[in-house]
């Protein structure tokens, strides 16, 4: 049986960013990014868990909080451009494009 190929990275560099395709588990124990897998849509997704319910915004906070962290970003960089309510959600990484790429792709090999 051949190998599966790896499923494409879930970012796409933009003019002033990167934007960030996740599915996010709010209540999933504990802060974590997943490997990025495809979703039933066909699009790349990077899971990730939060600790957080999905309550008042509290998981969508401890999202950005969790990506600003492993990215050594700040908060107000990372915007929610689609699915604030879904679990499906679009972001928006604002700054360097390829940078931010490298950044994310290095903190999901060092997991």
């Amino acid at each position: 049986m051949p190998p599966v190929p790896a499923p494409p990275p879930p970012w796409t560099s933009e003019p002033g960013g990167l934007r960030l395709s996740v599915r996010l588990t709010p209540r999933g124990g504990r802060d974590a990014l997943g490997d990025p897998s495809v979703g039933a849509d066909g699009r790349s997704v990077l899971p990730v868990r939060v600790a957080a319910p999905p309550l008042e915004g509290a998981a969508n906070a401890a999202l950005i909080a969790l990506l600003a962290k492993v990215l050594r970003m700040r908060r107000s960089e990372i915007a929610i451009v689609s699915g604030e309510t879904a679990r499906l959600k679009v972001l928006r990484l604002s700054g360097d494009g390829p940078a931010l790429a490298e950044r994310l792709a290095a903190a999901l090999a060092n997991r």
